[in-house]
């Protein structure tokens, strides 16, 4: 279901995008902004992985490096029975991990040093488990694809008023319907992102709570992190809200609220969900770390 309901979003993202371009220019407008689309999505498939990791100014990192993280993931990553990723880590204070690639072969993961700094080796454990069970259900290409659409939408709504000029294009709505997009188109896209982010959250809960073994590892990892996420500023994601819905947290400071408009789901909420997964597991695997 949450596979269906994923699709769907996709597409009414998708769909946004071409009335926005119809608004701006008519059909041609419209077939325009397909193009368009069609281009960022083909340019992301193939590059966002190097652009958010050059974003956020992730370095890569192998077992003489930092052994300690790289061992992890190795293990965890041969518990999912996946390749082993590219592992990266960032210099920031905030306490923050994403995923990032167009499948399991070409993934990334990256972890800041504030994480690192402040959770135990269990509850990276569970960090890290959270972000391939992201790469094992391929979320990272999806959440790629949201975040340049939504993005591009973005880039429509600042051009808005300078098309909006041109009164022969076929625009029903003429004036009007370029002021709404400028208004609207963001706030839709945000709405549309955000519940996609939300819904592959729980699942990556769920399947990283299962690749590690311990529900409760991530569970309290995700405490910490919450509580230090809203400490610590990270301006280049404040700088580039489109990218925030990849992080395991809440990178930004608006206020979380489990509701479309929220990037993430209700802490409590993920939360609770996995201590009631570590109470029906009985019996759970010890990790080679612990």
């Amino acid at each position: 279901m949450s596979y269906a309901r994923t699709a769907i979003l996709l597409a009414a993202m998708t769909g946004l995008f071409l009335v926005c371009g119809f608004m701006l220019g008519g059909e041609s407008g419209m077939l325009i902004a397909l193009m368009i689309a069609l281009g960022m999505n083909v340019f992301a498939y193939w590059n966002s992985d190097k652009m958010v990791l050059s974003m956020y100014g992730a370095k890569e990192v192998d077992k003489n490096s930092a052994p300690g993280l790289y061992g992890i993931v190795e293990q965890l990553a041969y518990r999912a029975d996946l390749p082993m990723p590219k592992v990266y880590i960032m210099e920031n204070s905030q306490p923050n991990a994403f995923a990032t690639g167009r499948n399991p072969e070409n993934a990334a993961v990256a972890a800041t040093t504030g994480l690192l700094n402040i959770l135990s080796q269990e509850e990276i454990a569970g960090v890290m488990a959270h972000e391939l069970a992201h790469v094992k259900n391929r979320d990272t290409l999806i959440m790629t694809i949201t975040a340049t659409i939504a993005g591009a939408l973005s880039m429509l709504a600042s051009f808005a008023m300078f098309f909006g000029g041109n009164r022969n294009n076929s625009n029903p709505l003429g004036f009007v319907g370029v002021i709404l997009m400028m208004i609207l188109a963001p706030l839709a896209a945000s709405i549309v992102q955000m519940a996609v982010s939300r819904t592959r959250e729980y699942e990556a809960d769920r399947i990283g709570a299962e690749i590690c073994g311990r529900p409760l590892w991530l569970a309290d990892a995700l405490a910490k992190l919450e509580s230090g996420a809203k400490r610590v500023d990270n301006m280049v994601a404040e700088d580039n809200p489109a990218t925030a819905h990849m992080f395991i947290v809440n990178p930004l400071h608006a206020r979380s609220m489990d509701n479309l408009f929220s990037t993430h789901p209700n802490m409590d909420k993920r939360i609770q969900r996995l201590k009631e997964l570590a109470g029906q597991s009985g019996s759970q695997v010890q990790g080679p770390w612990g």
